[in-house]
């Protein structure tokens, strides 16, 4: 047995968490929730944590990543919507036309969304696992707003 008391707890390792944020989380899983709704998560936590420079990356990162997916998913659906309103108003041929068209722009949105969740599932894990993910063009953007 040692004489020091402080030894025995160095051993047996700390029961208090390594990193704590203002909410209490860990760093990692207060990072990794700024991922789980996406943009909507991602405003929530950059607002609980102000003063931790990794959870306001995060957020910021899932607010441009996932706001950026979301505008693009609505203007691709509101192109969608005017093409198939000239297609019905159109006749046949120019029906036709945009018919064609408007399942290019939707099979596109698909592409969008099936990207969106691999960046989604990629994001939360690996900072949940206490990684750094950054995805090129948002991650400077994001650096900028944390």
């Amino acid at each position: 047995m040692s004489s020091n008391p402080s030894a025995g707890a160095d051993r047996q390792g700390s029961h208090e968490p390594t990193s704590t944020t203002n909410t209490g989380l860990e760093e990692n899983v207060a990072a990794a929730l700024s991922y789980v709704l996406g943009w909507i998560t991602g405003i929530v936590m950059y607002f609980l944590e102000p003063d931790d420079e990794s959870v306001r990356f995060h957020a910021a990162q899932s607010i441009v990543v996932f706001g950026g997916f979301s505008v693009l998913v609505l203007v691709i659906g509101f192109l969608s919507a005017i093409i198939s309103g000239l297609a019905a108003a159109g006749g046949m041929g120019v029906g036709v036309f945009f018919g064609l068209f408007s399942m290019v722009m939707g099979l596109i949105s698909f592409v969008i969304w099936i990207a969106g969740l691999g960046l989604w599932l990629y994001l939360l894990v690996r900072t949940y696992q206490g990684q750094d993910p950054r995805i090129p063009v948002a991650a400077e953007i994001a650096t900028s707003i944390a």
